[in-house]
């Protein structure tokens, strides 16, 4: 994302600046801005603390919420037209269990950002091609929308590794529901014939009823309120990259408020205005 804006032509065009949140990161693809982890690192405490991975991430985010005037004064070393990704980490843990990364958005908000932020939530692909992941992906998506209460963009990441034909199969089907009825079609059975006193069997297929209840249910519920939809991403396709970023652009109005450049000054900066 960060060179393909750089490739972009009239007010689109901008310097991505990318920073780092996620404390235990090690290799990156883009230019950092600043790294959380001049501040503290997950492999620091894991040694000093005796922490696990987990252990040592949740106590990361903790420090960092102790020391948030770090963060502010980064922020406000970039200008209010300048473009900033936080690259975050992906511990689900960190926006559905614990209000870590909430707290984080919460003194953003203080400090003048709410209207100018968005959370693009990344889900791998496999979460399409796999019926259950794609309902469970789509619940995990809708907890983090309902903990940060930001405008919210869902993107299904690492489209390059499998078809496009595929992405497309099931992105164009029309419902989870339709997601869920064709799963069940397709793994369908004969009711089970029981001999007596075989409780233990009628107990397991009690539960597998109520639970294909509930998830019928969950998949009426996304697709009613039409809560979580994608954005498919594939980062060897320039056309997909730029889908992705113009999504959201639109969530967050980037760009309306530019100035607009006249034809003049387009046709001078060409090379080829004639002057009438």
């Amino acid at each position: 994302m960060q060179s393909h804006a750089q490739t972009l032509g009239g007010p689109r065009r901008r310097t991505i600046h990318v920073a780092n949140l996620d404390p235990a990161a090690e290799h990156f693809g883009y230019d950092l801005a600043f790294d959380i982890r001049d501040l503290i690192s997950v492999e620091e405490v894991m040694e000093e603390l005796g922490l696990g991975p987990n252990g040592g991430l949740i106590y990361c985010m903790e420090y960092l919420l102790q020391n948030l005037d770090w963060l502010q004064d980064h922020l406000d070393t970039f200008g209010d037209d300048e473009y900033l990704i936080l690259d975050c980490p992906g511990q689900l843990e960190l926006y559905t269990h614990v209000p870590l990364m909430r707290n984080v958005v919460d003194r953003m908000r203080m400090w003048g950002y709410e209207s100018k932020m968005v959370a693009v939530f990344l889900i791998d692909v496999t979460f399409v091609i796999d019926v259950p992941k794609f309902l469970s992906g789509s619940l995990l998506s809708l907890s983090a929308m309902v903990a940060l209460e930001l405008p919210h963009v869902n993107v299904l990441s690492k489209c390059d590794l499998i078809a496009e034909e595929e992405v497309d199969r099931i992105l164009n089907l029309q419902s989870a529901s339709d997601l869920w009825a064709r799963e069940q079609d397709s793994n369908s059975v004969l009711p089970p014939r029981y001999e007596d006193g075989d409780d233990e069997q009628r107990r397991l297929e009690r539960r597998r009823r109520n639970r294909h209840r509930l998830t019928d249910s969950i998949s009426q519920v996304l697709d009613d309120y039409t809560m979580v939809s994608y954005v498919p991403l594939n980062i060897k396709d320039e056309e997909s990259i730029d889908h992705v970023l113009s999504c959201v652009d639109a969530t967050i109005q980037y760009g309306e408020d530019l100035e607009v450049r006249g034809m003049d000054d387009d046709a001078q900066d060409e090379g080829d205005y004639d002057g009438e």
